[in-house]
């Protein structure tokens, strides 16, 4: 049994002791410990399926524990919903936002909180909470009125902070804050958490990005296969050596380069333009080769992608793949031998309703049976090659794949290309 915290220690903010959580025969967590201060950054990293978003779930309320115990500012804290959770004043920011896009941003700061009498929402109330919420972040963006489809990425998360802010949030875990931000937008959001620090606020910060976890973060606890294999300060601890403890080996390098021979021309866009994006773009690909394509976002990389794949209409320009050549569609580029990987993992790369054998099959189900039959069995033995040659940490075929990690989600987003070959 886990002892409450000492008085000594009166400065810890968050404490969570001998933490365990199963799903079936899967261990997500065994006897993990962590503790963050008042005013103090804890960066949580780890491989994917290491365990770090189900330790965060079960402080924010959404999973349940199998063991263990928390306390909050030396009081026991055992949320039992996510709302519970924000009423306590731990707020959760996921990597995929949790926002209501056709609603203000005064009415999701408030969203499920809203002051009211009688039954009635005392408007005049949410805009002053919502006001002050705001007036910590300095974005031009952000007005109580505005629609929130219509704000960037970074001022949509900003959103999701203030609403953390406006119901009086001590704990604030920020799950791959910076994924999809530009580099304007992180470096607001560093400046943030520097004056969230000074309030006194105790933060987990998980992210895959070890320079972010040197410039931000106070302490970092690295997680293995569901338990904590160290934590350090972070002055204290080199980039190598967290990567060591995360992947459970010496990395002599950490980002090796293997031999690639550049073949023939298998992907060829001359002067290639969209509606908007791309204005002009020209480019080759050879059998072998990795082509990076880089930019600002708003630069055109998105569409340029989603032009090639037939998802965006081509205003001129002239696309060569392999031997075709001219405009197409997607199924068209499918046969082509062409996949694309779509960065809106949740709309546009997986089926979450399904499961992980379903989505790595879905695009391809010929052969898995007679007659246009799809035998799971056959299904399944064609994802277990996928789920061992990409590391895909699950259950099994049969797991819904909403449940998964970020990480492993993309995985098998990756790996429904690879089975369609």
């Amino acid at each position: 049994m886990a002892e409450r915290i000492d008085a000594h220690e009166s400065a810890i903010r968050l404490e969570m002791q001998a933490i365990s959580k199963r799903f079936g025969a899967t261990v997500a967590l065994e006897d993990v410990g962590i503790k963050v201060a008042a005013g103090e950054v804890l960066a949580l990293v780890g491989e994917n399926g290491a365990g770090k978003s189900t330790l965060m779930k079960v402080c924010s309320g959404a999973v349940k524990p199998d063991t263990g115990q928390m306390w909050l500012d030396g009081q026991p804290y055992r949320p039992g919903n996510p709302l519970e959770a924000r009423r306590a004043g731990v707020a959760m920011i996921y990597q995929e936002l949790s926002l209501a896009p056709h609603l203000s941003v005064q009415e999701n700061i408030m969203l499920g909180m809203e002051p009211a009498k009688l039954g009635v929402v005392r408007w005049g109330q949410v805009r002053q909470r919502a006001l002050e919420a705001i007036s910590e972040f300095d974005n031009p963006e952000l007005t109580p009125d505005a629609r929130v489809s219509r704000l960037s990425v970074g001022s949509q998360q900003l959103v999701e902070i203030a609403r953390a802010l406006a119901i009086g949030c001590r704990v604030l875990v920020l799950d791959e804050p910076t994924s999809s931000l530009t580099q304007q937008d992180v470096e607001r959001l560093f400046e943030i958490i520097g004056r969230l620090k000074q309030q006194g606020k105790a933060i987990v910060y998980i992210s895959h990005f070890i320079e972010e976890v040197k410039r931000v973060a106070d302490r970092v606890t690295v997680l293995r296969d569901g338990r904590v294999v160290g934590s350090s300060a972070v002055a204290a601890i080199t980039a190598d050596r967290i990567v060591a403890m995360m992947v459970g080996r010496q990395v002599d390098e950490l980002y090796p380069r293997s031999e690639r021979p550049a073949g023939e021309v298998i992907l060829e866009i001359e002067d290639l333009a969209g509606l908007e994006n791309p204005k002009s773009a020209s480019l080759q690909l050879r059998r072998g080769e990795v082509l990076g394509i880089a930019g600002l976002v708003g630069a055109g990389r998105t569409e340029l992608l989603r032009s090639l794949f037939g998802l965006e209409p081509v205003r001129k320009g002239r696309i060569r793949l392999g031997v075709y050549t001219g405009p197409a569609s997607p199924v068209k580029r499918w046969m082509q031998g062409a996949g694309l990987l779509s960065e809106d993992r949740k709309e546009e790369g997986l089926a979450l309703s399904l499961s992980v054998a379903d989505n790595v099959t879905l695009s391809k189900l010929k052969g898995f049976g007679p007659l246009g039959l799809v035998l799971p069995g056959r299904q399944d033995r064609a994802t277990r090659r996928w789920l061992e040659q990409l590391d895909i940490r699950c259950r099994g075929p049969r797991q819904p794949v909403s449940s998964l990690s970020g990480g492993n989600q993309q995985k098998v987003a990756l790996a429904r290309l690879l089975q369609h070959d």
